[in-house]
């Protein structure tokens, strides 16, 4: 079943051009186009998009205000930001607010690819704006929670934990480990509650912050 992409970015000309380069995708669905947060949120629960390209900048609603009101709302859709910006304060400020991953506007055709079905397939993408320096900063906004600080991960939890900040999907992961799908989904589910994560990323700071995975 096709990728269901909604885009919102206020500049027609650019969607349209994202659009051309989508449409040629077969795994890829756009089933939604807006040019502002109010006008996707007016439509979202009509179209259920399985992921959104989202700009920041937007009127009405910009891009972080749209962003808290669908983790809110419409927890299990995928955000992938596509900007302009490259500051790190743009960065963080949406991965904070829930988005998945981050792009450039003048990313290639085949990272925007590679981006879409990785956020969709693992739940997050990070590509050089995310790593480095920008990691570390965003490990000095992330406090260490009670249930963090407490989690004792077993052997083959930590395991999963680092093919999941390696971004393989579930099917790569029980491939990987020998384990069924539903085993690995099991542990997915046991890693969010030991460390109180709600997504992903949240993972990928607390291997990080824990020494499980080096800094990139």
């Amino acid at each position: 079943m096709p990728i269901r992409i909604a885009i919102a970015d206020d500049h027609k000309i650019f969607r349209t051009g994202l659009i051309a380069v989508l449409k040629d995708v077969d795994e890829f669905n756009v089933v939604l186009e807006a040019g502002s947060g109010t006008e996707l949120i007016e439509q979202i629960a009509t179209e259920k998009p399985d992921l959104i390209l989202m700009d920041i900048k937007m009127p009405d609603m910009d891009g972080l205000q749209t962003t808290l009101y669908i983790r809110e709302h419409f927890e299990d859709i995928k955000i992938l930001v596509i900007s302009m910006y490259h500051e790190n304060k743009y960065i963080i400020d949406m991965m904070k607010a829930g988005a998945n991953g981050y792009l450039l506007k003048n990313a290639e055709p085949k990272e925007i690819i590679q981006a879409i079905n990785t956020v969709y397939h693992t739940g997050f993408y990070f590509n050089q704006p995310m790593s480095g320096t920008l990691m570390k900063d965003l490990l000095g906004l992330q406090p260490s929670s009670s249930s963090q600080s407490e989690a004792v991960l077993n052997e083959r939890e930590i395991d999963v934990l680092k093919l999941i900040c390696e971004e393989r999907s579930n099917v790569e992961i029980a491939d990987k480990l020998c384990l069924s799908v539903r085993t690995v989904e099991g542990y997915r589910t046991k890693l969010f509650e030991k460390i109180g994560s709600k997504n992903i990323v949240g993972l990928v700071l607390y291997a990080v912050k824990q020494g499980i995975v080096p800094v990139k």
